[in-house]
């Protein structure tokens, strides 16, 4: 790591610390209610908690795998699901300290390592099947917004909520049908050999001098990689996109089980009209998780819906901080089961490719 990163990295801790300070100032948070909020938070609450987060780390993993199967070739090994499972929770927890699509592409390229296609797999396959959460929060904020226009109350939200939800799978076709034709017109103009006329009018020095013409080569042989895979198929793009849709229901409720947690007097559906809102401004990954980022997001976006502003920064302060027990909590089951299936199946790469299914 060099001076230039780790400048960064405390840079963007010093914006998180800030961000947190102004939240607490303008909320008036309370710290010393706030552990006396988790001494007491109810046990049964705290057990969901970490039940959805499992079941979040789970959907996370089957996108991925999904994904998998349309980039690897016959020849590269495949991860089981425990392994697979195992990387995912990695990334989640990794999430926390460093931005969180950042963390888990970072998480997947190195479980990947040995399996082949490390980073089309891992950094590929992370940023495409992450591209479908934030495609959903993106018609979902439009349901927040129309709930928030017409001053409608859980019932508006909710319908319009299914509304963008089937908007985004029918126009699943037409992006892919899109996509395909914007791939297909930037590999006509890819040529993998320079052509010989060209070179001989250039001196050495000006055909060494093409950062740019190397890079869009480079991004066109990737578009004709992609286009050629499995991954530009309607279907799969509508499967990714109904399991990202059921991701941020788990997401609302998890929230919501923090909120009874610690007794926050918060609605659901204002939880749930806020949290788009929340998935836009982490993709932002300025501060290490998102601290701060998140939660002056989540308490405008709460505050703006009806919940009163002390009420929303003091959940945001918990949710903070209970979320964070929770991935550790997953993230420790996760390492163990992934531990006792290596010892009692040998699950390595290469016995792994006839014990993935």
């Amino acid at each position: 790591m060099n001076l230039r990163r780790v400048l960064l990295f405390l840079v963007s801790v010093a914006i998180a610390a800030l961000l947190i300070g102004v939240l607490i100032h303008l909320g008036k948070v309370d710290l010393s209610l706030t552990l006396q909020q988790l001494e007491h938070a109810n046990l049964i609450s705290v057990i969901i908690m970490v039940l959805f987060n499992c079941l979040l780390v789970y959907l996370s993993t089957v996108k991925w795998r999904m994904v998998d199967v349309a980039l690897r070739s016959s020849v590269d090994a495949v991860p089981s699901q425990v392994t697979s499972f195992f990387i995912t929770s990695v990334g989640m927890a990794l999430g926390l300290i460093i931005p969180t699509q950042i963390a888990m592409a970072i998480a997947r390229t190195f479980g990947a390592h040995g399996y082949g296609k490390a980073i089309r797999r891992g950094t590929a396959g992370t940023v495409y099947e992450q591209s479908f959460d934030l495609l959903i929060v993106l018609f979902l904020s439009v349901a927040s917004w129309v709930a928030w226009t017409f001053s409608g109350g859980g019932m508006l939200w909710l319908s319009s909520a299914f509304i963008m939800v089937v908007i985004a799978m029918l126009t699943m076709s037409p992006i892919i049908h899109i996509t395909k034709l914007i791939f297909r017109a930037a590999s006509r103009n890819y040529n993998p050999e320079p052509d010989a006329d060209a070179i001989k009018n250039q001196s050495p020095i000006a055909i060494s001098r093409h950062p740019i013409k190397t890079l869009t080569g480079k991004a066109l042989r990737y578009f004709l990689q992609i286009e050629h895979s499995g991954l530009l198929n309607a279907a799969l793009a509508r499967r990714l996109m109904l399991l990202s849709a059921t991701r941020f229901a788990v997401i609302v409720l998890l929230a919501n089980q923090t909120a009874l947690a610690v007794n926050a007097q918060i609605r659901l559906w204002h939880i749930a009209a806020a949290m788009p809102f929340v998935s836009i401004a982490n993709v932002l990954g300025i501060t290490p998780g998102g601290v701060g980022i998140n939660e002056l997001t989540i308490v405008s976006m709460l505050h703006l819906f009806g919940t009163p502003l002390s009420i929303a920064s003091q959940w945001a302060v918990d949710y903070r901080l209970l979320g964070t027990l929770s991935y550790f909590l997953v993230a420790a089951f996760a390492l163990i089961l992934f531990w006792a299936t290596r010892m009692l199946t040998h699950d390595t790469p290469a016995a792994l490719e006839n014990n993935s299914h």
